[in-house]
């Protein structure tokens, strides 16, 4: 018996994909089709995908086609499988021509012509929401958002708003954005979905008015810096049925979503510490200018908070800080939560270096997740048999803006108000801590 082996991701799936797997069956007795898991498109930095490996593989059982369906995880899987199920022949899209020359040497590789005129591309492009996206700020986080969103399908950025003409129109010039604007009015007539990345102090009201134009809202951290604020912005925006989510770029890349899961399963056991350290010693002006709200509190909280929170909740009893200040703002700052059955801490520096590690403690063992672990590409499962020590790597693509922006536009796109790999109630505890903190709650002030 012949068998033949074919891969893809087989989003949306399409006539084209069909006559793929007709021609591939045609060349021998037995097909198996390898589907690739959502965890390994994105890891390939395949953001866009439509449907879930699930309705994928039944997309392709339906098709008839199929007489062994398995699933593709990980880089180099392929020379595995080929060997594992003895298979005579490789079938891939012409498209991929020469990529898999390499595979000869284990079986036949054959390049099948792949049908003209339809891609899952061209279908996501035409189903997708056309996405008017405008940008509040014209700082350096909002340059690198302007660069990532060329990676994300569905995305126009039309427009650019700031006070000052000139600087948008600077960045205009510099990212080909259309349309430059120093009246908010105006620009909220244009967009419906905007990125603010303004000032601190200016998100609120920002993104309560565009939320009341009904426009969909990323919101560049802190979030808010009040409790109240936050709340009311995720009222305003569930009535209305927008969305509205935290964009806190660690959230939704690959590896932390990962990690999270691991966790939750209980891969180390009930989690009884979390530690996690984040420093700079970058301290621009704006930073360190307390009518800014700059400050350590300020500008990295949310990022330390993210896992203690997703995986211990927002229900502590107590939290106290140590801050070394200059200026009226923290450059340092060491935190405690305590929770009902475990403990969490956080570091943050700002101008100031310590190591920017993450190590959560279970009873069956610990992970680690090494500096800058906000930018997660690997972890470490570690345990008191070092024989079951698990590593784990994934990709990091860019910036990692894209991430969450293609996570705004798929909620925008399946009216999810409710964001899952963020909830709104763990933002508003991020926002309450800062409050509290601001406020100068249990807070010890070192020379």
């Amino acid at each position: 018996m012949k068998k033949v082996i074919t891969y893809g991701t087989y989003d949306l799936l399409h006539q084209g994909h069909i006559n793929l797997l007709r021609r591939a069956k045609e060349l021998g007795d037995y097909l198996i089709v390898g589907v690739t898991t959502d965890k390994y498109d994105y890891e390939r930095g395949k953001l866009n995908v439509h449907n879930s490996v699930i309705e994928r593989i039944k997309a392709i059982e339906e098709t008839g086609l199929a007489d062994q369906i398995i699933i593709e995880e990980y880089v180099g899987q392929k020379i595995d499988d080929i060997q594992k199920y003895d298979v005579d022949i490789f079938a891939i899209g012409s498209d991929w021509e020469g990529e898999f020359d390499y595979l000869r040497e284990y079986c036949d590789v054959v390049y099948i012509p792949r049908t003209e005129g339809v891609s899952s591309t061209q279908l996501r492009e035409e189903i997708m929401p056309n996405i008017k996206l405008g940008i509040i700020g014209t700082g350096s986080i909002a340059k690198r958002m302007a660069e990532e969103a060329k990676y994300v399908s569905g995305v126009e950025i039309c427009a650019v708003y700031n006070p000052d003409i000139n600087e948008a129109s600077l960045f205009s010039q510099l990212y080909n954005v259309p349309n430059i604007y120093d009246n908010i009015e105006d620009f909220a007539k244009n967009i419906n979905a905007a990125y603010i990345a303004s000032p601190h102090l200016t998100h609120y009201g920002y993104a309560k008015y565009l939320l009341q134009q009904g426009i969909h809202v990323l919101n560049e951290l802190p979030f808010t810096l009040k409790e109240s604020e936050a709340r009311e912005l995720f009222d305003i925006a569930t009535s209305n049925k927008l969305v509205l989510m935290d964009a806190i770029k660690t959230a939704y890349c690959p590896a932390f979503k990962h990690m999270v899961s691991l966790i939750k399963t209980g891969l180390i056991g009930e989690v009884v510490d979390v530690e996690a350290a984040q420093s700079t010693l970058e301290q621009t002006p704006r930073k360190i200018d307390v009518n800014q709200a700059g400050g350590g509190m300020s500008e990295d909280a949310s990022f330390s908070l993210l896992p203690i929170m997703m995986l211990l909740g927002d229900k502590y009893s107590d939290i106290r800080f140590v801050s070394k200040m200059k200026n009226g703002v923290d450059i340092y700052t060491y935190a405690t939560l305590v929770y009902p059955k475990a403990t969490a801490s956080f570091k943050i520096g700002l101008g100031i270096k310590t190591e920017g590690d993450l190590v959560i403690s279970g009873t069956k063992g610990y992970l680690y997740v090494p500096a800058p672990w906000w930018k997660p590409s690997y972890f470490e499962a570690r345990f008191e048999d070092m024989s079951q020590n698990k590593k784990f790597f994934y990709s990091y693509e860019g910036e990692g803006l894209r991430y969450e922006l293609q996570e705004f536009v798929s909620n925008i796109f399946y009216n999810r108000t409710h964001n899952a790999q963020l909830p709104h109630s763990i933002t508003i505890a991020m926002a309450r801590v800062q409050e509290f903190y601001r406020n100068g709650n249990n807070k010890v002030i070192i020379g």
